[in-house]
């Protein structure tokens, strides 16, 4: 570690309350900008003096701000570990035997911080976090390079690795500084396209007058302004986070005064406990967000409706997105998009089998790696399992939106206190204060939809969507699809089933087909018969793992 450094935050901590670690995480993002500044600068044909600047500066990072010399060394086992996994494992197994090792290493360190039980202190379990998505994800590019282009979807393609890169290419890869700590992350085809600058090349057929603005010979375009605007609004929540977290914290919602307001009062400061916990993690990857694309890798083309640069690639959150979502599958969509992507490509499509659609397995493997992914805290299981439970609601007219934002805006709060207290305790005492109404919610709405209810509440709303086509459109009496909706695709947000019910059925659809593989030609209960008694089998199985629990 630098010398003294800890001697001025340690200052300002005092003065602000503040965990001295989380101030120097602030100046480390803050000290992202001027250092991508010049490694844009840095000459386009001498890639390697980019790779040099990168490594030496997360190794600054590291070692010289938080002391982390055995997280360095975490990072370069896992680095060097999938670099040799990819090179020399053969098979269909090579990807999911990096995986493996990513998740089994990253595991240990979540149990070691889970032991420190010092959640304010930075240590390497986020950088970490970052890895395992880098590096599994550059595993699968790895095997998508080795395998037909016709067994490959459109994005596979576009990502696959065909020739493994030299080590020094991998190692800037690795540690590509503004996004160390906390991501967000990336494939390795975006790095390389970053790094031989291919990735700002005009689309064929644009006219060469088009092409955004950039200085003196670099191909990078202009970012400065963009990345203004990103570090500001991220100064913003993190500025907002410590002035209202003084307010709403854990501490008020496990003390006696909150246990002694009013209904109404416990339920808002459950949500505000929520919302300022949120304004961390939107302040900080706002800041890192803005990082990269002032150094050039967040760069996502040329908008198609005004032409100009679309510096979005790499955005991580969207917060209006989630502040104003009216569904559970628009507010986790929202949130934490990379990790998002990376468990729909890389764990829920991969564990299909090709020619399938993704079903309960999918949906099974995705909701289990993204728990692990978090790490052991019992809440985090808490959050999860419940989410699980919470679908998303009929089609509405707008003058319902108001409603369903006010419904899932709390349904969240609830669900996710768990992920703030961390434990067991806090947390069943917390729900316990505000008379568990989000599970007694789902609870009624589950036994109205395994009631005639259904069925009359499906009728009034295709009476309602019925002129207009259901699908919105503009047209009167229309159903709006906001834009956050129609971008998230696939069957998962975070691990979470969109729709349980489906899963359910996609699970006993599954079932039936192997009970019937394996009886061959022998005789056996058919068509609804069958389902029935597959059904009634997995509620008995679920009855007895519940008691067992």
């Amino acid at each position: 570690m630098i010398p003294y450094i800890n001697v001025p935050f340690d200052y300002v901590a005092n003065l602000m309350g503040a965990p001295t670690d989380e101030l120097k995480m602030i100046f480390l993002f803050l000290m992202s900008y001027p250092l991508a500044g010049l490694l844009k600068r840095l000459p386009d044909h001498k890639p390697w003096t980019k790779n040099v600047f990168i490594i030496s500066i997360s190794i600054l990072y590291l070692v010289g701000l938080f002391d982390l010399w055995s997280g360095l060394a975490l990072i370069v086992f896992d680095a060097v570990g999938a670099y040799l996994i990819a090179k020399y494992v053969e098979g269909p197994y090579m990807p999911w035997i990096g995986f493996s090792f990513l998740m089994g290493h990253m595991s240990i360190s979540h149990i070691y911080r889970q032991m420190a039980a010092n959640p304010s202190s930075v240590d390497i379990t986020g950088a970490q976090m970052v890895m395992v998505m880098k590096l599994s994800a550059f595993c699968w590019n790895v095997f998508d390079g080795r395998q037909k282009a016709s067994e490959l979807n459109d994005d596979q393609k576009e990502r696959m690795i065909v020739d493994l890169p030299a080590p020094l290419d991998f190692a800037g890869f690795v540690a590509f500084f503004p996004s160390i700590m906390i991501g967000p992350a990336f494939d390795y085809i975006d790095y390389h396209r970053w790094l031989n600058t291919s990735m700002f090349d005009l689309p064929p057929g644009t006219d060469p007058m088009k092409a955004p603005p950039t200085r003196k010979k670099r191909k990078i375009p202009r970012s400065a302004t963009p990345a203004m605007w990103k570090m500001a609004s991220g100064l913003l929540w993190v500025l907002a986070f410590l002035q209202f977290s003084n307010y709403f914290n854990k501490e008020v919602v496990l003390s006696d005064r909150y246990k002694n307001m009013g209904l109404l009062w416990r339920i808002f400061h459950l949500h505000m406990l929520s919302l300022v916990t949120r304004m961390k993690y939107y302040g900080a990857w706002s800041l890192t967000d803005g990082a990269c694309t002032l150094s050039g890798i967040g760069y996502k083309g040329l908008d198609p409706k005004t032409g100009k640069p679309n510096w979005d690639r790499l955005i991580n959150v969207r917060p209006a997105g989630v502040e104003f979502a009216q569904n559970s599958h628009a507010y986790l969509g929202n949130w934490n998009i990379n990790t998002n992507h990376w468990l729909r490509n890389y764990m829920y499509l991969r564990v299909t089998p090709k020619g399938k659609k993704p079903g309960f397995r999918a949906s099974m493997a995705t909701f289990v790696t993204s728990a692990f992914w978090h790490g052991f805290y019992p809440g985090y299981y808490l959050t999860f399992v419940l989410a699980s439970f919470i679908q998303n609601p009929l089609p509405r007219k707008r003058y319902y939106d108001l409603l369903t934002w006010l419904v899932t805006q709390l349904t969240f709060s609830f669900c996710t206190a768990p992920f703030i207290l961390l434990t067991i305790h806090d947390s069943m005492l917390v729900w316990s204060r505000v008379y568990f109404y989000c599970p007694v919610g789902v609870a009624l709405c589950s036994l109205f939809l395994a009631s005639p209810g259904k069925a009359w509440l499906a009728r009034k709303a295709g009476a309602r969507s019925g002129g207009g086509g259901g699908g919105g459109g503009g047209k009167p009496g229309g159903l709006g699809r906001t834009d956050s909706m129609d971008s998230l695709k696939g069957g998962t947000t975070l691990g979470v089933p969109s729709e349980p019910g489906r899963e359910f059925d996609e699970l006993v659809e599954e079932i039936m087909v192997e009970v019937k593989m394996r009886r061959g030609s022998r005789a056996g209960p058919e068509g609804m018969e069958l389902r029935r008694r597959v059904e009634a089998t997995l509620v008995e199985k679920s009855e007895e793992m519940k008691k067992e629990l």
